[in-house]
Order: C-alpha cells, then structure tokens, then sequence
C-alpha cells in the first residue's frame, strides 16, 4: 500500500484487508462494479480507505476502525457525494463538508446488499464529480 494512483482496476489491495480478509469479497463486488460501468476510474489504496476517482473521489471504501455496538462482524463502509442529503435507511450516516457537498457511509456487510439502489447511487455520485470538474472549468 504506496497510496499511489493505479489506472487500473488491478491495484494490489490484500494487505488493505489483512486485519480482516473476510471483507474482501465486499470491496471485490464494489470494485467490479464501478470498473465495468465507468471507464476511467483511478484507484488508490491509502492506509485508511480505498479511492476511486475520475479526477475528484467519487467513492471510497474503509473499514470500521473501531468495533461499533449494533453492527455486524464483518463490513465495509462505502461512502459517495452527493449534491443533496440522501434520506433513505440505507444511509448510517450523511454530513454536508461543504456546501451544496453531502457525504453518504453506507454499511456493506454482504455482497447482496450491492444491489440496484447502491449501484444507482454510484452512478450519482460519478455524474456528480465529473459535474464537479466542468463547473470548476467555467
């Protein structure tokens, strides 16, 4: 894990996941999703989270750093942006770092659970970074 930027959906990502290899398979399904559908996604493996981005982070894959009352054993959080707060059950948690920027975690503890609405939210949340960069150029 250098943290650099791999155009690639290769990037090396295992020792990400050596505390707790059973979530891989979830950060598997994510990252085959988002590399079929969007062409040009970069991949960054940091310490803390996995990126994927165009030229702005679109979504971003962790791992619970502490073990919290409630939730499952094994999962990954997903977290995307959006332009507007999602309201949906789905969502643990929405913040606004900036505005008009909201950021969504969503707990992912099985690969079922990357369904339909997780996939549209993801393309969202790419529309809206790739907006990003066009409003930054006008």
């Amino acid at each position: 894990m250098n943290g650099a930027i791999v155009k690639s959906c290769e990037v090396a990502y295992l020792s990400f996941f050596s505390e707790t290899p059973r979530a891989i398979p979830l950060y598997e399904a994510i990252r085959d999703f988002i590399c079929t559908e969007f062409a040009d996604v970069n991949i960054k493996v940091s310490k803390t989270q996995i990126s994927f981005s165009n030229r702005y982070g679109f979504a971003f894959v962790s791992l619970p750093y502490r073990k919290v009352k409630g939730r499952p054993a094994v999962y990954v959080i997903l977290t995307f942006g959006l332009g507007y707060k999602l309201e949906h059950p789905r969502i643990a948690e929405s913040v606004e770092p900036y505005p008009g920027r909201w950021t969504h975690h969503v707990i992912i503890q099985s690969v079922d659970e990357i369904d339909g609405q997780v996939k549209g939210w993801l393309k969202e949340a790419y529309t809206f970074a790739n907006e990003k960069r066009r409003r930054r150029y006008l």
